[in-house]
């Protein structure tokens, strides 16, 4: 093994002082989820697991690593929504993240506020420019090479409704860095925005121009 290389077996240690891993698969969209239990129980939590997975129909997924309410709470509803993070959200969503008890509203802890979705019953954050209204396609433990399963859970659900302010549209076209995402990146705090700076074009091939 060359010298400029390092290796590991994430079984036995990454020998480093922080693991690398969701670093180095990084800057990673975050999934600004909320969610309600079967009570009305409001909860709002940030998952740096999170991702689009198919077209058509649109299908949105994130992994809670742990039981957390996000999770415990769409089991119950089969319904989220998720909320764009932007930088100028980006302390509220930090917030959002605190361990804290099922009962207390996150909505209100990092204040924010709700606004009532279309077709599910789980509000949004009434801040964000963006949101997707979700209904659960498939809850799916993960587990290793072995079968043997291991406590995260991958939550799949379809985007039944989206909502977009206006000022994003340019030309009908949605315009990804006016939003000003922000990404998760590795280490305990680093994050990333996406601007205009970092766009480049490259066409596949065979595309018309």
């Amino acid at each position: 093994m060359p010298d400029d290389i390092h290796f590991y077996e994430p079984a036995h240690g990454h020998g480093l002082p922080h693991d690398p891993f969701n670093a180095i698969v990084g800057p990673r969209p975050i999934g600004w989820i909320s969610s309600q239990d079967a009570n009305g129980q409001l909860n709002l939590a940030p998952y740096s697991f999170f991702n689009a997975f198919n077209y058509v129909p649109p299908i949105i997924g994130f992994s809670s690593v742990g039981r957390k309410d996000s999770l415990n709470n769409i089991e119950q509803t089969g319904e989220f929504a998720w909320n764009l993070a932007t930088r100028p959200l980006a302390e509220q969503m930090n917030q959002s993240c605190a361990m804290v008890a099922p009962e207390v509203n996150e909505f209100e802890l990092a204040g924010l506020t709700t606004a009532a979705s279309k077709v599910i019953s789980v509000p949004r954050v009434a801040q964000s420019p963006v949101s997707f209204e979700c209904k659960v396609t498939q809850i799916i433990q993960l587990q290793r090479a072995d079968g043997q399963t291991v406590p995260s859970w991958l939550v799949l659900g379809e985007v039944v409704a989206v909502h977009i302010a206006r000022w994003l549209l340019k030309d009908g076209i949605y315009d990804t860095a006016a939003a000003e995402p922000i990404l998760r990146g590795g280490g305990p705090a680093d994050y990333f925005q996406l601007g205009p700076e970092a766009l480049f074009k490259m066409w596949r091939p065979g595309a018309q121009k």
